[in-house]
């Protein structure tokens, strides 16, 4: 049976898109995908439909990570879909636990900040790289390398 999977950040144009396409690459590396399904959402609907932002795809595209997914907002009923939904900040967090509605109808998801299966890092929020420099867009990728790799170590 399949776990499914949902990174959530603000806009879904960098952090959650590039968490799908590095846990993608990495489940594809391990040979691993056959047991999970993927995606990505914002807690905003600014970018609905738009592709990541252009320098989180070039900066993972030097990774051999390819960022395809179209941007998304979260929905209350992706909480009853997903095993699993990581978030990047506490701000998300706390957005994703705002869409609980019914609280005698328990979720299926269990709802975490991604970073807390980190092992290399004292950081339990992801940055957001939106409005920085260059570098934010590799600090995020390094952060989800290393979180990524805890979280499907957990799964397995």
């Amino acid at each position: 049976m399949e776990t499914k999977i949902l990174f959530v950040c603000l806009g879904n144009i960098c952090r959650s898109p590039a968490a799908e396409g590095v846990f993608k690459r990495k489940i594809k590396d391990r040979n691993l995908e056959s047991l999970f399904f993927v995606d990505s959402a914002g807690t905003g609907d600014w970018h609905v439909g738009n592709l990541a932002d252009q320098r989180m795809r070039e900066t993972a595209s030097l990774r051999g990570i390819d960022l395809t997914s179209r941007s998304r907002q979260i929905s209350g009923n992706d909480l009853y879909e997903f095993d699993r939904i990581l978030v990047m900040d506490k701000d998300n967090l706390q957005a994703v636990n705002l869409l609980i509605q019914d609280q005698l109808r328990p979720i299926n998801s269990k709802v975490e900040l991604l970073l807390s299966y980190s092992k290399s890092t004292l950081l339990d929020e992801v940055p957001d790289p939106y409005y920085g420099g260059q570098d934010g867009f590799e600090v995020v990728l390094d952060l989800l390398d290393k979180a990524i790799d805890g979280l499907i170590d957990s799964l397995i």
